[in-house]
């Protein structure tokens, strides 16, 4: 399995650019699957995502005495899958980021399916994870593929929105702004700003309710203001 991440000159973009993922699938059947059966809410309580992954579809995976129940997630031929396919209006429900962070930490890369609901789809791209979409019948076509062959390779090309497999080149569609938020390495905010640092100053500096002290950079503010005691 692989991300492939192009390489960019120092100063180009913040974070890396995810323009290919490829690898193995796990295909998760079933429509308007929201984020509650993803991650439960008894598994949120927690003060960082470390260790979510193993919770993964939990309700879905196990009954009430643990015992595990036939779900994709505990076979073990979608072992170390890194493609997960599934089918339409994915992560529905409540909004909650803990749901792209548990299937990043088991292992997911990229998703793939019929549809995503938005704020999903906005928080695998937090994560630099493609939500990838495609028909209905090619979707399908994709998951029974995967059941029959789980060793088989797959390349999704975030650039070229297009899903390959077998001998099969598949027409995809990545929401443009993630598209070029991805290609472009420019998907994780955090690091966008970070890389802006002048910029922030100069929005912060603007606003009459930030007080100087509080403006990153100013003189007698946060770690600035340690160096000069």
């Amino acid at each position: 399995m692989s991300v492939d991440h192009e390489e960019f000159a120092d100063g180009e973009a913040p974070a890396e650019k995810v323009t290919d993922v490829s690898g193995t699938g796990v295909p998760v059947r079933g429509n308007d699957i929201d984020t509650d059966q993803i991650i439960p809410a008894r598994f949120m309580k927690v003060v960082t995502f470390d260790g979510l992954g193993q919770f993964s579809f939990f309700d879905q995976r196990f009954d009430d005495e643990d015992n595990e129940k036939d779900h994709p997630f505990n076979d073990d031929r979608y072992r170390d899958a890194n493609v997960l396919v599934v089918n339409a209006n994915f992560g529905c429900g409540s909004s909650r980021e803990h749901a792209p962070q548990a299937l990043m930490r088991w292992g997911i890369d990229a998703v793939v399916g019929e549809s995503f609901a938005e704020i999903f789809a906005g928080n695998c791209l937090a994560l630099g994870i493609p939500t990838v979409t495609a028909s209905a019948e090619e979707i399908g076509r994709l998951q029974s593929h995967v059941e029959e062959h789980p060793d088989a390779e797959i390349e999704i090309d975030v650039e070229n929105e297009e899903i390959r497999y077998a001998d099969r080149v598949v027409d995809a569609d990545v929401n443009e702004a993630q598209r070029k938020a991805l290609v472009e390495g420019v998907w994780d905010t955090t690091a966008l700003m970070a890389a802006n640092r002048e910029a922030v100053e100069e929005v912060a500096r603007s606003l009459p309710y930030v007080p100087d002290e509080h403006v990153p950079g100013e003189r007698g503010s946060g770690d600035d203001a340690g160096d000069e005691a």
